[in-house]
């Protein structure tokens, strides 16, 4: 595995290829990013994975000087997975001044849900998505670029983001990978203490539940779901964000009538000091 962190060596690494197969990360990896990296794999002439801990992401009160850095043990799973160019810029190699030109999603999708309880972070995902997209598929015929379900939220941005600058780059999903009980692989997960590792399945368990009544009792009743849904973590010792049910096509509140179409459940809920995310489609 070629390791590089300058974006010049990062194309000229890459100039032998035409397709790159393309996996963002900040760090601290797990199984969660190897399989994105297994499933990259064959949708490319060359694998290429990328860590770096986005300061635009974070707000002033979020765990960015905290967040678990991990290098060489990234690097070995990496490597044993087959990656073949690894890109980690230093915040000066990829924001070699201040990052005024920033892309902005629309707020009907980037402003509700996590966008709603963190103000600005789908403007830093999306920046530093985009940035890094022109790093990797610059000069390309085109490439793939793989994002995991279990940030639903952002896969969405970034797929219509693609779509509307006419980036010549495929978005693929990759599933959520869980723990044997259910929790969501999440480099988060490292923050929890015993006690709280053993409660975290019950996210996952709160939004099972929230779409099997949504499923059973109709949405005209979906209010009085969600809110017990909230209420029912709460009584654990969670301080949820929200638990909600949302069409898959666009985020929005499904309507009374459409139960029969796509759904997906999404929760955010904090146990602790550490702010857990899941989703289910339903």
């Amino acid at each position: 595995m070629k390791i590089v962190h300058t974006i010049p060596d990062l194309r000229a690494a890459l100039a032998p290829f035409q397709h790159p197969a393309f996996v963002a990360t900040m760090g601290n990896l797990h199984d969660g990013h190897i399989a994105l990296v297994n499933q990259a794999k064959p949708l490319g002439d060359v694998t290429v994975a990328s860590i770096f801990v986005n300061r635009l992401q974070f707000a002033p009160h979020e765990d960015f000087d905290t967040y678990p850095r991990t290098w060489e043990a990234d690097c070995e799973k990496l490597q044993a997975a087959g990656c073949d160019v690894l890109f980690a810029p230093r915040e000066h190699d990829l924001y070699p001044e201040p990052q005024t030109y920033k892309v902005h999603p629309p707020a009907e999708l980037a402003d509700i849900l996590e966008g709603h309880f963190r103000p600005g972070f789908f403007v830093g995902v999306s920046t530093v998505v985009m940035k890094l997209f022109s790093c990797v598929f610059a000069g390309k015929s085109g490439g793939t670029a793989l994002f995991g379900k279990k940030d639903y939220q952002q896969l969405m941005i970034i797929r219509r983001m693609v779509q509307q600058f006419a980036l010549p780059i495929a978005i693929v999903p990759g599933e959520t990978l869980r723990a044997a009980d259910g929790l969501a692989l999440s480099s988060r997960n490292g923050y929890l203490d015993v006690a709280q590792r053993a409660e975290a399945v019950h996210l996952s368990k709160a939004l099972k539940a929230l779409g099997e009544a949504a499923r059973a009792q109709g949405l005209d009743t979906l209010d009085v779901l969600e809110a017990q849904a909230m209420q029912a973590l709460s009584a654990r010792g969670w301080a949820p964000d929200y638990l909600t049910v949302r069409r898959r096509a666009d985020l929005l509140p499904p309507g009374s009538s459409g139960a029969a179409e796509p759904l997906v459940v999404l929760g955010a809920a904090r146990l602790g000091t550490t702010r857990l995310i899941d989703n289910l489609e339903i």
